[in-house]
């Protein structure tokens, strides 16, 4: 879901920043009182928290990869205001030191995960936990459900900001100018690993943290407002965090292990070598590009030979047929 640079039109960029920038303000306001309380160390773990839980891909079928994003857990324990700051300031950070998503893109990305996942997970966590003990099953089961829904609900507006570049942003010729692909094929490729892997990851996170907290720190289940006066107990709670989060980022290089790269995170260098993009097998193995090259030639085989060596290949033109799918299109 990080949305490189390059793939959303610079108008598109500029209203998911007037977007974002309300909330970002309305958040800081709200969350700044709690930055003069015992809860700045929860702060700083938790936006550490989902800035390493993020390095962990997961390998999707089709070539690509996910990844959680932490948005329920933090919301839940935070509150949702501290969670967008949180989250940002997670996302600022990797786009300006470690090029996972891109600047220009960055409000967009934050709109995405932060906000709108933020939002939600808090949302649908506060609807199905109302009334429920701390100790509750029941809240570890909200838990799941909220950082299910909140990723999946970054993902589907990501993919229609994909989606809708090809309808708004095309030169003369119809060829798309950002990224390629129609709402037909953004939204299915997006919504598929997010449904499955990458939103089951997100929930077994969310539940498994917070029926840990039950345990460990049931205060920081109760709200800001109790966490503030929860006594000596959070430094040890804390540490133990930090703990954990130490633990996290020593594993983090096994994210590397996942082969693929995330659907629309594609950067320079996947286009870099020839040789890695090109299929012994001679076929297109992304699912996602499959669609794309079945929508734009239906007699184009998506595995072998084409039926007839006068058979010409698929009417794309140089940007988009780079642009489809970096790590498996075999060039022309």
């Amino acid at each position: 879901m990080h949305i490189p640079d390059g793939y959303l039109s610079p108008s598109t960029c500029a209203v998911t920043l007037a977007i974002a920038l309300p909330f970002w303000l309305l958040a800081y306001q709200r969350a700044k009182r709690l930055l003069h309380t015992r809860l700045v160390p929860l702060f700083a773990v938790f936006s550490a928290f989902s800035f390493v839980i993020m390095m962990f891909n997961l390998p999707l079928p089709g070539g690509t990869s996910g990844h959680a994003v932490g948005m329920g857990i933090v919301s839940i324990v935070l509150g949702p205001w501290a969670s967008i700051i949180a989250i940002s300031l997670a996302l600022l950070i990797q786009a300006l030191f470690f090029g996972d998503g891109g600047i220009s893109s960055f409000a967009a990305n934050s709109l995405n995960m932060a906000i709108v996942g933020s939002l939600v997970a808090w949302g649908s966590y506060r609807l199905l936990a109302a009334g429920a003990p701390l100790a509750s099953r029941r809240r570890v089961v909200a838990a799941g459900v909220a950082g299910y829904l909140a990723i999946n609900a970054s993902a589907l507006l990501a993919a229609i900001e994909f989606g809708v570049q090809p309808m708004l942003f095309h030169d003369a010729s119809g060829t798309p100018l950002y990224a390629p692909y129609p709402l037909s094929v953004a939204i299915p490729a997006m919504m598929i690993g997010h449904l499955s892997f990458a939103g089951l990851a997100e929930m077994l996170l969310s539940a498994g943290l917070v029926a840990y907290l039950q345990r460990a720190h049931p205060a920081l289940l109760a709200g800001s407002a109790n966490i503030t006066t929860a006594g000596s107990r959070q430094g040890s709670s804390v540490r133990q965090l930090w703990y954990g989060l130490a633990g996290l980022m020593i594993l983090s290089p096994l994210g590397l292990l996942a082969a693929g790269t995330a659907w629309g995170e594609w950067g320079a260098e996947d286009f870099a070598n020839p040789a890695a993009v090109r299929k012994s097998s001679g076929h297109l193995a992304c699912m996602p590009c499959r669609i794309a090259l079945r929508r734009a030639c239906p007699d184009w085989p998506v595995c072998g030979p084409p039926p007839s060596p006068t058979m010409p290949r698929p009417s794309f033109t140089a940007r988009p047929l780079a642009m489809c799918c970096p790590p498996c299109l075999v060039p022309g």
